[in-house]
């Protein structure tokens, strides 16, 4: 099922040359660009995206677009935006960032989804790295700090890692992160 991605910039060159690339993807679905910041909020409401790709320069305060925790909030730099503000989104894309890049970043900041041959789930690259930051006993704070991410986005990341591994405690992710060969013994101490 393709992931449906709204991309919200005023620049209509920017525009153009990321549908140029998202289009010829088979995972991602653009929806109508949004140019302004007017209207986000209730576009993010009536469309249902899985993927917001965002100017950062546009919004000052992401937590009413987060009311749907499934929502991946992707900022789109092109000139400069403090470390802070960039650790309320799930990634982010430079626009220096190769076709490649700007694939791989989207891909990643989905949440994962079941495989249907196993019934297993498989965690993100961003999931597998918040949870080895937990194993060696790191606060929510101090791996938002290490990621580059907001809190909140570390607290999304762990429900994922609970969803996923069935696992509630940081002892049980811990051995779950080690018998996985995620981290050693030695990373621990």
């Amino acid at each position: 099922m393709k992931k449906r991605l709204l991309i919200v910039e005023p620049s209509e060159v920017i525009i153009e040359g990321l549908k140029a690339i998202l289009e010829e993807q088979i995972r991602f679905k653009v929806l109508e660009p949004e140019m302004s910041a007017e209207r986000v909020e209730e576009r993010v409401l009536a469309a249902r995206p899985d993927v917001l790709l965002i100017n950062p320069t546009l919004v000052n305060n992401l937590s009413r677009l987060r009311a749907d925790n499934s929502l991946a909030v992707v900022a789109l730099v092109y000139q400069y935006v403090e470390r802070d503000v960039l650790k309320q989104y799930d990634a982010v894309i430079d626009i220096r960032d190769s076709r490649a890049q700007v694939i791989e970043t989207l891909s990643q900041a989905l949440p994962s989804e079941v495989d249907s041959s196993t019934g297993s789930y498989e965690l993100t690259k961003r999931e597998t790295a918040v949870l080895v930051q937990l194993a060696q006993g790191k606060t929510n704070k101090e791996i938002a700090d290490a990621l580059n991410v907001s809190v909140h986005t570390v607290i999304s990341h762990r429900k994922n890692i609970t969803h996923k591994t069935g696992i509630k405690s940081v002892a049980g992710l811990t051995v779950y992160a080690m018998l996985n060969n995620l981290i050693d013994e030695s990373s621990l101490l």
